[in-house]
């Protein structure tokens, strides 16, 4: 039909490309630590996709200071439009009497980020640990690359990609290593720079596109992977991740098929880090938190990896369709957790998902478009729809469908659809017809699936259908939680002798909700008998400050306010902030004074809007 040339299915890029397609990308970038920008050329492969010719190619930017553009070797007319939020600016390139179909043209662009770019973070040597050297690192996803170069800022475009970056300080990026050369000597008395190349063969959407450099250091974490981070908190890193690592990469080869990005590296960020973690391909960005010290939040990992099948070789086509990213890596994740830990373990883990996830309708509302499994977003920032809802409400999907076909022809399914979708993108419409198909020749499986009320779980909002769980791994912890109803329950260490860290988690999980919440002195209690306000596991300790301020025990007010300043994961920072405001305005207000400049942007300006500011 010739509607699909004129409406592409992402709302959430101003780009035609419907009309045009990018091939290959050339970013040939420098870091400027000392100005906070990149500064370089992007080059653009484009193909022309339409029978009828089109003159014109429209790029997404935003707040990008383009300086000039050559198209196929000789200067080419352009202009950067109104800005339209929250989409940036589009970037129209003019190609005098069009291309016929099939011919791809060569886009240089000349370019430097601004101080307004949204998807770089950079930090003065007084932000990092060490206190020695500045660092910066990228987060592009969901619509952020369009601040760092013009592109076709859609997960339903994939490209290859070479990266040419000179930098101070060493340098990761989502493609694999093809060498450092090339020393410059720096200006007035300047360190030089060294440039470093990457390579990526396999085609991406430009939400993958990932950069940081720093003073890092690399250690071994398995036969295929290594750690990233600073020196200083490198042999930490180490020992949390060496033992599991090549463990879920086994795991998830026999559950789809073998691992395709050759290298599975991760690269362990600063505390501003938004996210548990980032699943660029090679190189895994993963929040400190993980680090823990007890191995009890490598899991993060498990997720992180699963990506490396679902959303990075198989995408959803547009952000509306966010849970065949999320629910799919969330059910691989609980999978490999299955098979490494045993079956009670995956769901222990869906236990304290269905809490978020109850924490996240109830946020938005239970009749909110954005707890839908397919939401719209026209017009909208795809950030703003960012929750648990993709990830758990995805996964539930997924497990019903499981459990209706039964697990052995539902595992045959799996490396099925990664395979019919490899290195292309799709939307649940696709999905629905890959599954039916898949089974049409199953009587058994077929009968089955006709009683899926696809409707009702792709559009209808609110919570779906609560499972029947394994409760063996969570019944301790709702009986200890049970103890905690009676204000003269007197607590002591040895409630929680031998338990994992989640299985605290969840008995904590419990007493939030309760009903009455609990009484200062019980808070303090709480704290001093569990050791949560001292732990160094975040899971713990932000859950604990949670239930504290709820009690309004002033005690952890302090605290929680410290935590705020040295944490910048969303999923620990929003919802203490909207506690604390609750209880101490002014310390929220003040605490988010104090530390702003530390979050990420895209946590500062969600915290902006959870504070009313």
């Amino acid at each position: 039909m010739a509607t699909s040339v004129t409406m592409p299915r992402d709302p959430n890029t101003l780009s035609n490309y419907n009309n045009w397609k990018t091939k290959h990308t050339v970013a040939d970038l420098a870091i400027d630590f000392k100005n906070q920008k990149l500064t370089g050329t992007a080059t653009l492969q484009l193909e022309s996709i339409t029978e009828k010719e089109s003159e014109e190619i429209i790029l997404d930017t935003s707040f990008l200071d383009v300086q000039s553009i050559s198209l196929n070797g000789s200067k080419s007319t352009w202009e950067v439009k109104d800005r339209s939020e929250p989409y940036g600016s589009p970037l129209i390139v003019q190609v005098p009497g069009g291309a016929a179909k099939g011919t791809i043209v060569s886009l240089d662009i000349t370019l430097s980020t601004t101080d307004k770019c949204t998807a770089l973070q950079w930090f003065a040597p007084a932000q990092t640990s060490n206190k020695k050297f500045p660092y910066m690192f990228s987060q592009c996803q969901a619509i952020h690359n369009r601040s760092i170069f013009p592109c076709q800022d859609t997960p339903d475009v994939k490209s290859t990609y070479d990266f040419k970056i000179r930098s101070p300080l060493p340098v990761v990026a989502s493609g694999l290593p093809t060498g450092a050369s090339n020393f410059v000597h720096g200006e007035n008395g300047e360190s030089g720079t060294l440039l470093y190349s990457f390579h990526q063969e396999i085609p991406m959407p430009s939400y993958l596109f990932a950069l940081a450099s720093g003073d890092i250091a690399t250690a071994s974490i398995g036969p295929r992977s290594l750690v990233v981070t600073g020196p200083e908190e490198l042999s930490d890193a180490k020992w949390e991740l060496e033992n599991d690592t090549e463990k879920f990469i086994e795991v998830a080869e026999k559950l789809i098929f073998p691992y395709a990005w050759t290298q599975y590296n991760v690269l362990v960020l600063p505390p501003s880090f938004p996210y548990g973690g980032m699943e660029n391909p090679t190189f895994t960005f993963a929040t400190p938190t993980i680090i823990s010290g007890d191995r009890e939040n490598v899991d993060v990992i498990a997720h992180e990896l699963s990506h490396s099948w679902s959303g990075n070789l198989v995408s959803n086509g547009s952000w509306e369709h966010f849970w065949l990213n999320e629910g799919w890596t969330t059910y691989l994740e609980r999978r490999i957790q299955a098979a490494v830990h045993g079956e009670s373990h995956r769901d222990f883990s869906a236990i304290i998902g269905w809490k978020a996830l109850e924490d996240s309708v109830a946020l938005f509302g239970k009749d909110h478009e954005f707890t839908k499994l397919i939401i719209d977003l026209k017009g909208k920032d795809p950030d703003d729809a960012f929750s648990s809802i993709p990830y758990e409400k995805g996964f539930h999907f997924l497990y019903y469908l499981e459990k209706l076909v039964g697990k052995s022809s539902w595992d045959k399914f799996i490396p099925h659809y990664f395979k019919t979708w490899l290195k292309k993108s799709l939307d649940s419409y696709d999905f629905k017809a890959t599954l039916l198909d898949f089974f049409a020749s199953d009587k058994a499986a077929s009968k089955a699936l006709e009683s899926v009320d696809w409707d009702t779980w792709f559009y209808a909002p609110g919570l779906p259908p609560k499972p029947k769980f394994d409760t063996s791994m969570v019944d301790k912890c709702y009986a200890l939680a049970d103890k905690w109803v009676s204000k003269d329950f007197s607590p002591a260490p040895s409630d929680i002798e031998g338990w994992a860290a989640n299985q605290t988690v969840v008995f904590l999980e419990k007493v939030q909700l309760f009903k009455e919440p609990l009484t200062p002195s019980q808070s303090q209690a709480m704290g001093k008998a569990y050791s949560l306000a001292t732990s160094r596991n975040v899971e713990l300790s932000s859950r604990y400050f949670g239930i504290g301020l709820t009690a309004k025990d002033e005690s952890v007010y302090q605290p929680a306010a410290e935590l705020l300043g040295k944490v910048g994961r969303m999923k620990f920072v929003r919802p203490l902030y909207r506690k604390l405001e609750q209880v101490d305005r002014p310390l929220a207000l003040k605490t988010f004074e104090k530390n702003k400049d530390f979050y990420h942007p895209i946590c500062k300006g969600l915290v902006e809007k959870d504070l009313g500011l």
